[in-house]
């Protein structure tokens, strides 16, 4: 134990003390002075310590100026069902400031009347200085006409690009940097009257709160650090470590001096306001209250209203616990203790309280896929790493220009999320049985939901219009869009390609029986389960869908019905090395010369098939899918411009043919891709095709718009779903919406290059149809190619109307056996006759009417009439996966 002594004071001979004399005095003066001064010494040395640090922390820029990622610019169109407000509030969101304030804005600026708005961009815009200005005039809700600077009428016009996003730093956070005179009225007061009431008044530190704190502090050994006001939070979080001690809040002060011995409250609470952490969102941090505005409101921070800007300085306490989406009831709470401060302290009314009390949380939708691209957005990152370096990039502020339109990826996302649910219930359909007593139960293990990729893009420039790479970016930042995947049968078209450029270079395909025939959509393949023969005595034998099979049947079925044996038969006679040769063209880099190359068993990314897609969308020219349009200086000087890749791959006639055919699988009753007529309603002209390997695909495309859909389970297991029942309902629902913006709405029918010829076929006999045979399809042929016969030609049915319509005459009991073709006209090769040809469905048919009772024929009034039709002459409604 410790001892006190405690020395008596000396006392006169009556026993009282005396007073301490002149010299203790002295010497405790002198105590003192050596106290005050090592006091002083001390912090004279860790104040010009700290203000080292600090001169070093404010020689740098105060935030990371990272890239700004932006989207393409809008093209105004005549005829464009758009308003003046909403052009203007556009041009305002891009940092446009009307004209005639000041200081104008170096984006540009805009003036308006009820009609119309003139655009003026500026130096720093897009368009870059002396950018051509516009006039767009509106009448009843449209964009009637475009004048230029000159008074000249404009077909077009660009508007300036919106910003998407702001890359993320390094530690995967984000801000959006705001300056003091941006922050919307009831901010700063929100955040002062809960977090620090004398910040205008203190000089950076509040001596009471902030020695009440510590003596807490000290008697807890907790270190909860309290009474800080926003000066020493601002010091703290550019400074200082998140370690807790005594220490930290002695440096915390006098870094706090330094802050406000340099900088005026109001730029000191700018700084605050760009620092301050505000929760996560998926895999970023927000920081700052400008990206904290978009991430919960979708709203720039000027369009703040009371009962927002009151939650944001509510949340600064605890971002995580009172996340407004994971516990609103906390968040509500705070706000409204937030809306009674700003009471007290006289910043607003208590009527005003009262009402934004009220007032629901009104927070933006969850996802952040539609707002900010984040799939889109890293491989953007991945190329300019590619491009320009690692990191150091980002640092420039540099202004990246993107293909990306924000419509469109609003519509993808909301596509996937409406659409996933029902794949969803699909899967868990498979996983559950249902009890006699009524009840479900679980079945075959835990239940794996798929993951999803959709890719859109312009089929003529290659421009990459959405991405989206999987269900849920804060859930899961792996990039579908980039996976390497099987791709199933939307391979297939590049076999029927293959097929047409032979022909079209005089090649001539060779059956089973020797004979030779240029290929036409109704050539006949053999669809018989074979076994087929390759490399060093290696075997390969495939299968069709629920084992159906046909002996032969023609080249259009074959796609239709998505036949995997008619497939690799044609592949066989074309060559598997021409097949897999222009695959790899058209961008499929794996393929290999193998008979499984025709069913999509070698693997691609749907990125990638979309840009092998475009071959036959584009008249048989690739476009490599493209991202970047243009890099710029923070000031908006080009540095780079990004042009548009083009490869001719494929004759222009034989790209038309091929997209015939995928046209018949949508427009076809019976064809794979049927449900996007039937059963999902989309209309506009278009041409795709379904794939199912252990994953499903759809593929497809209208005149202006492509777009690939996968989705498959990233263990690689089996989704055990077909790519109609999967993927084509997350298609067509995106083509919907697609299709009624103003940019994707004029679709049109796909028009034939020269050298194609459109002609109607007797679906019963595939030879040219007339008004004896009503039951006719659509089929494009190379010119010299088509049939010449008609459907009741001398070697078909020579009876006339009168006598079908009376059953009257002789009815020959085959069809024609054999057909003609003539060489197409650029073939130098002799015109050799095609194999004998069945009706398209009469392997179907015969197998069928085995199994099936003879039917009873129609009397007189029934043939005079048609009631009572059968229906021989349609073909099977055979729903293939592929």
């Amino acid at each position: 134990m410790a001892l006190k002594i405690k020395l008596p004071r000396p006392r006169s001979a009556s026993g009282k003390r005396q007073p301490v004399s002149r010299k203790v005095w002295q010497i405790a003066g002198i105590a003192a002075a050596f106290v005050l001064l090592f006091f002083f010494a001390i912090f004279g040395f860790y104040y010009h310590r700290y203000k080292n640090i600090v001169d070093e922390r404010m020689n740098k820029p105060l935030f990371e100026n990272t890239a700004k990622i932006y989207a393409a610019p809008r093209e105004v169109r005549p005829g464009q069902k758009l308003t003046v407000a909403f052009l203007a509030e556009e041009l305002h969101e891009a940092g446009y400031s009307v004209e005639g304030r000041s200081p104008a804005s170096p984006m540009g600026t805009y003036s308006l009347t009820d009609n119309s708005i003139t655009v003026h961009p500026g130096p720093q815009s897009y368009h870059e200085e002396n950018g051509d200005s516009a006039t767009i005039l509106v009448s009843r809700g449209s964009v009637k006409e475009i004048d230029g600077d000159n008074k000249q009428q404009l077909d077009a016009y660009e508007m300036e690009p919106l910003l998407i996003t702001a890359l993320s730093d390094q530690n995967r956070a984000k801000r959006r940097l705001v300056t003091y005179g941006e922050l919307p009225k009831y901010l700063v007061p929100a955040v002062t009257s809960i977090e620090d009431r004398r910040f205008f008044q203190h000089g950076g530190v509040d001596y009471v709160r902030l020695a009440g704190a510590m003596l807490a502090d000290l008697r807890s050994r907790r270190y909860r650090e309290g009474g800080s006001t926003l000066t020493m939070q601002l010091a703290r979080g550019f400074f200082l470590t998140p370690q807790k001690h005594v220490k930290r809040k002695l440096i915390e002060v006098l870094i706090t001096f330094q802050l406000e011995h340099r900088f005026t409250k109001q730029q000191i609470f700018q700084m605050y306001a760009n620092e301050i952490p505000l929760g996560q969102r998926g895999s970023f941090a927000i920081n700052g209250f400008g990206e904290a505005a978009r991430a919960y409101f979708d709203k720039d921070i000027s369009q703040l209203n009371l009962p927002e800007c009151a939650l944001l300085a509510g949340m600064i306490q605890s971002p995580s616990r009172l996340n407004p989406y994971r516990h609103p009831t906390r968040a509500i709470e705070r706000r409204n203790l937030v809306l009674d401060t700003m009471v007290e302290t006289g910043d607003i009314t208590r009527a005003q309280a009262d009402i934004a009390k009220g007032a629901p949380l009104n927070l933006a939708s969850q996802s952040i896929d539609a707002n900010q691209a984040p799939y889109f957005v890293d491989l953007v990152r991945d190329q300019l790493n590619q491009r320009l370096g690692e990191n150091d990039w980002n640092r420039e502020g540099l202004r990246i220009y993107t293909s990306l339109d924000p419509q469109l990826e609003s519509a993808a996302t909301e596509a996937i999320d409406e659409s996933i649910k029902k794949v969803d219930e699909l899967i868990l359909k498979r996983h559950t049985r249902k009890l006699k007593n009524g009840t479900v139960e679980q079945i075959g293990g835990p239940v794996t939901y798929p993951q999803v990729a959709l890719i859109a893009l312009n089929p003529h420039t290659g421009q990459v219009l959405a991405l989206v790479g999987g269900r849920n970016y804060g859930m899961s930042q792996y990039n579908h869009a980039v996976a390497h995947r099987p791709t199933g049968s939307i391979f297939k078209p590049f076999v029927f390609a293959a097929a047409f450029n032979s022909s079209i270079a005089g090649a001539q395909l060779t059956g089973d029986g020797g004979q030779s025939a240029i290929f036409t959509p109704v050539t006949m393949l053999n669809d018989e389960q074979t076994t087929f023969n390759f490399g060093n005595d290696q075997e390969y034998t495939p299968k069709n869908f629920k084992n159906e099979y046909s002996d032969q049947l023609t080249a259009r079925d074959a796609l239709i019905l998505s036949r995997n044996n008619a497939t690799i038969s044609l592949a066989q006679m074309v060559g598997f090395d021409n097949v897999a040769s222009l695959a790899r063209d058209a961008g499929i880099k794996s393929a290999r010369a193998t008979p499984s190359v025709a069913i999509g068993s070698y693997d691609a990314t749907p990125l990638e098939m979309a840009g092998a897609y475009t071959v036959f969308a584009n008249g048989g020219v690739r476009m490599d899918p493209q991202m970047l349009a243009s890099i710029r200086t923070s000031k908006g000087d080009p540095l780079y411009d990004y042009a548009p890749n083009a490869k001719p791959v494929l004759d222009p006639r034989a790209a038309f043919l091929t997209l015939s055919l995928m046209e018949d699988v949508m427009n076809t009753r019976h064809g794979t891709a049927a449900g996007v007529r039937s059963q999902y309603d989309f209309r506009a002209p278009a041409a795709g095709k379904t794939g199912t390997s252990h994953d499903a695909w759809f593929a497809g495309f209208t005149s202006n718009l492509l777009c690939i859909v996968w989705v498959g389970n990233d263990d690689y297991s089996d989704i055990k779903l077909q790519g109609a029942q999967a993927a084509l309902p997350i298609w067509a629902e995106f083509m919907k919406r697609a299709v009624k913006l103003p940019q994707y709405s004029d679709t049109k029918d796909f028009d034939p290059p020269g050298g194609v010829t459109l002609v109607n076929l007797d679906q019963q006999t595939n030879l040219l149809a007339d008004a004896s045979c009503p039951d006719d399809y659509t089929a494009a042929f190379l010119d010299g190619t088509q049939p010449t016969d008609t459907c009741d030609h001398a070697n078909g049915d020579q009876r006339n109307i009168f006598q079908k319509i009376f059953g009257i005459g002789q009815k020959p009991a085959t069809p024609p056996a054999q057909t003609t073709q003539a060489a197409p006209q650029q073939s130098a090769q002799p015109v050799q006759t095609a194999p004998a040809q069945q009706p398209a469905n009469a392997a179907n048919n015969n197998a069928q009417d085995q199994n099936q009772p003879k039917k009873k024929k129609r009397g007189f009034f029934s043939k005079l009439f048609g009631v009572g039709k059968n229906d021989d002459k349609k073909q099977p409604d055979n729903t293939q996966p592929q």
